[in-house]
């Protein structure tokens, strides 16, 4: 009965039943069986009994009996796997069944998200990212040059002035040391003798002509 009130069962309805069905002949086959094995006990019982009586016609006649007793139970046992195998086989179906179920509602589900998602959204997000970012880069570059140019700035101003008092050091420890002190009018006669000794002794001492020029200044002093 696939149809109830015109209407056509599910097919989690279908395998229900027939899963119930197999169920109950598989609980009929082994209740079967279990009266065939108690009839079998019985005949075994009953044909050592008629042998011992010397009852032959008897015993070959419940031989008989138990020989088809247990052909029917192997059948029992036959029938019982392949309804077993049936089952299986239903089972498998319904696995087979509930997969493709969630796979559909899996594609349902995607399919809803595709349409949900605006792309061209994304992609003018994803432009505006890519601007903004290479804006900040720029600028984080451009202060960083900025930052070592002061820097730089600074550390030249300070190698400037580290060398010019370098410089003005050397020059006048040269001056303090070459250089005689220039006399002064209305001093007495004596320190200007002295001075043209100093003079010449410094001028016999070398070339530079910023002592060449301190002395001709002298010579005309003296004159």
């Amino acid at each position: 009965m696939g149809q109830v009130f015109g209407k056509e069962k599910p097919l989690k309805e279908v395998m229900r039943e027939n899963k119930r069905m197999i169920t109950r002949a598989v609980r009929e086959l082994d209740r079967e069986k279990m009266a065939l094995e108690r009839e079998e006990k019985r005949l075994t019982i009953e044909i050592k009994k008629a042998a011992k009586e010397q009852q032959m016609q008897s015993v070959k006649i419940m031989a008989k009996d138990l020989v088809r007793t247990r052909q029917y139970i192997t059948k029992f046992v036959e029938m019982r796997s392949h309804l077993q195998g049936c089952a299986l086989k239903l089972q498998t179906v319904k696995s087979h069944q509930a997969m493709a179920e969630a796979m559909k509602s899996t594609a349902t589900a995607m399919q809803k998200m595709n349409k949900a998602v605006d792309v061209p959204a994304i992609n003018k997000m994803m432009a505006d990212f890519e601007r903004e970012n290479a804006k900040t880069e720029m600028m984080q570059e451009i202060m960083g040059d900025a930052m070592d140019d002061v820097m730089g700035e600074e550390e030249n101003e300070e190698e400037e002035d580290r060398i010019v008092s370098q410089v003005l050091d050397e020059i006048g420890i040269s001056f303090g040391e070459e250089i005689p002190d220039a006399p002064v009018l209305g001093t007495p006669t004596a320190t200007t003798e002295s001075t043209p000794g100093k003079v010449a002794q410094a001028a016999g001492g070398g070339d530079d002509p910023a002592l060449s020029e301190l002395e001709a200044r002298l010579n005309n002093l003296k004159r």
